[in-house]
């Protein structure tokens, strides 16, 4: 096990005193479902562009990208959100809220919205 002084990120870490592990587990348990959610929706990406959908060639390529980009940022605001989570926990302060949910909210519903549209139209 490695001494509190060999952990990683030191701006996480080197604040505070140490929470509970129990709300520590919590949060890395959620850092894990965002990234499963951002994986999902690289999945996502990588079926728009392999399948055959009733959208212009255009269409498909831009929902395979937006899903794509959705999928970096959720990640990266994954990270974000635990690490600013873990150092308020540390602190004392109160918990900051997760701006991932906006960029998967946002995502579903331009694909959701993209794939009825061409469905209804028949591309």
């Amino acid at each position: 096990m490695s001494a509190p002084d060999d952990r990683w990120p030191r701006s996480v870490y080197h604040r505070g005193t140490e929470p509970d592990p129990r709300f520590s587990l919590a949060n890395e348990r959620t850092f894990l479902a965002w990234v499963r959610t951002g994986l999902a929706l690289l999945a996502g990406s990588a079926a728009v562009d392999a399948l055959e959908l009733p959208l212009a060639d255009a269409v498909e390529t831009a929902l395979a990208v937006v899903l794509a980009l959705a999928a970096l940022v959720t990640a990266t605001v994954a990270w974000r959100s635990w690490a600013l989570t873990e150092r308020a926990m540390r602190e004392g302060r109160p918990l900051p809220s997760n701006p991932a949910m906006a960029v998967v909210l946002l995502a579903v519903v331009v694909a959701a919205l993209v794939l009825a549209l061409g469905t209804l139209t028949g591309g």
